[in-house]
């Protein structure tokens, strides 16, 4: 092994380490995948990762330019096809094996300046954020998985993006008391977000059913390599949403719903024998 191989494989590493560290639900979904796709799906989670920690977490430092720091690091790890950052160069091998669209990254980290503003949310704004936030990230995930067949991935687009678009607004309703209270962030267009209405809370899910359709309609149609992974972590955003659904507003506002682990490791297990009997 030479040295440049060793460091990209030490790059993969933390692309890993990120995303298990981060999210127990996503590793599992990606450990489901064909192993010839788990790195880059590592490297393109570890991205974004990095970019939402930045605008979300380090409060006592200087969010902006950090971000811009991140944004030109990330633009010129594409570039030369290496980064120091050893988050950075797994997410450029990603991008430039799989011909990742910059436009999807700018987009993206455009996204993630959103939230570094005060924003009060329109159906334009709250649609824009979704896009950068979540929809393009599906793409890129895509691209992965379509292995360079650009037929299949201009057919399965509008599903990734419904997909993605599913994921996020699930996310936005699990943590609207920590995006509320702590961050003072309400992505929600004309909902007060303190008195919100079970009324309100079902024409969002509502929203997130129709977006959820889409996207298991675009899973089928997945090469072989990418469907179990990407049906997993389907199947657990869809028991989450279905907890939420069951779950009041005055609760929603007041605590952070999740799946415990052991509810994760069910989910996979009935999703794991729908697999091999093939009905997935």
């Amino acid at each position: 092994m030479d040295a440049k191989q060793l460091f990209d494989d030490v790059s993969q590493r933390t692309s890993k380490q990120t995303t298990e560290a981060y999210s127990t639900s996503f590793s599992l979904g990606i450990k489901c995948l064909n192993k010839t796709i788990k790195e880059p799906i590592y490297g393109i989670y570890g991205f974004v990762r990095f970019a939402d920690e930045i605008v979300d977490t380090f409060h006592d430092f200087n969010k902006r330019e950090l971000l811009e720091e991140f944004r030109a690091d990330t633009c010129k790890a594409i570039e030369r096809g290496i980064s120091l950052n050893p988050i950075l160069n797994s997410f450029q091998h990603a991008v430039n094996e799989y011909q990742i669209d910059h436009e999807l990254i700018h987009t993206f980290l455009d996204s993630m300046e959103m939230d570094l503003h005060d924003i009060k949310y329109t159906q334009a704004n709250y649609e824009k954020y979704i896009l950068g936030s979540a929809e393009v990230v599906g793409l890129m995930c895509l691209k992965v998985f379509v292995l360079g067949d650009e037929a299949l991935y201009q057919k399965l687009k509008p599903n990734a993006m419904k997909l993605g678009s599913a994921f996020q607004k699930i996310n936005f309703l699990r943590d609207v008391k920590d995006d509320f209270e702590d961050l003072g962030r309400n992505y929600f267009p004309n909902v007060n977000i303190a008195n919100m209405s079970n009324e309100e809370k079902a024409q969002i899910e509502e929203d997130i059913n129709a977006d959820f359709r889409a996207g298991y309609e675009g899973i089928l149609q997945l090469p072989k390599r990418a469907r179990f992974g990407v049906y997993l972590a389907y199947v657990y955003y869809f028991g989450l949403f279905k907890k939420i659904q069951n779950t009041p507003s005055s609760r929603i506002k007041n605590e952070r719903i999740r799946i415990p682990n052991s509810g994760k490791f069910g989910l996979f297990v009935r999703s794991y024998v729908l697999h091999n009997i093939g009905m997935l």
